[in-house]
Formats: C-alpha cells, structure tokens, sequence
C-alpha cells in the first residue's frame, strides 16, 4: 500500500490519528505524551533537552524523527520523513503540530512556562508564519549535529526508539 504524498500543514493546528489499524507504524507506547523532533537539529535537540530539565513529573515522552518509529509515524501522519517541518505533540490519539504543538508543550511544563498560553491571543496564522521562519533557517542559524540526541542511562524510559 503506498502511502499518500505528504500534506502541508497550513490552516491545521492537530490531526486526530490513531495508530493501532495501520500495520506500517510499529506498536509504542502512548501512556504519555510524546515529542518528536529533529535529533540532529542542535535548536530542535535543545528544545528536547529543556523538556527534560524543565519536566519534573517526567509527563513527556521523546522521539527522534529519525528513528524507525519516528519515520513511521511522520508517514502515517502524511508528513515528509525526510524535511521536517515541525516537532509534533502526540497526545490522546492527536497529533498537535507548529505553535498550536509548541503551546502545548509549554502548557504541560507548569508554571512559570504555562504562561505561554497568552500567546494564543495571537492569531495562529501569525504564530504559524513566525514558525515557519524559524524551522526553515533552523539547520543554519543554530546547526546541525553529526549524531542524534541520545538519552542518558537516567533517561531511557523518556526516550523511544
């Protein structure tokens, strides 16, 4: 079966997806949500590490895009495997994407970064354009890392492969 060519996500802030019927994505855990983003993207690998030290209750869960079940969700969420384009927010069989994905990160973080909230007052287009901005410029302005942010022997369980 092959797949759909993949969506933009213009004018979406999530997608419902559900895993369980589609025999290409391998069987993870879902218990918590879960962050996918760029393991070799030094800013995107830095926002992974910030959920760790800022995430207590240890709530998230993290993905690298490049893993085989990472390459398999972005597919099946009709998103290039290969160009990413967002870090995406799985939750409660969502997938939240771009700032609507980034607010809610910071939303489940507590206090003080909850306040990131006030930010959705601002027209998400708007947001989504900043985004945009940022994700396309990323590998240049920050840089791009030659191996995949691993997870220390204290965080196994807050990374899938």
């Amino acid at each position: 079966m092959s797949q759909p060519p993949p969506r933009p996500l213009t004018r979406v802030a999530f997608r419902d997806c559900r895993f369980q019927d589609d025999p290409s994505v391998p069987s993870f855990p879902r218990d918590r949500p879960i962050i996918i983003f760029d393991g070799h993207c030094v800013l995107c690998s830095g926002w992974a590490r910030f959920v760790l030290r800022h995430d207590p209750r240890a709530l998230f869960r993290l993905m690298a895009a490049q893993t085989p079940v990472g390459q398999a969700v972005l597919k099946h969420l009709h998103l290039d495997p290969d160009n990413f384009e967002t870090n995406v927010l799985l939750e409660n069989d969502r997938a939240w994407f771009k700032s609507a994905g980034t607010i809610q990160m910071f939303a489940r973080l507590g206090f003080p970064w909850s306040l990131a909230r006030v930010l959705l007052v601002i027209p998400r287009p708007w947001l989504d354009r900043l985004y945009d901005l940022i994700a396309r410029n990323r590998i240049n302005w920050f840089g791009r890392r030659e191996v995949c942010l691993l997870s220390e022997p204290t965080q196994t369980d807050r990374f899938l492969q």
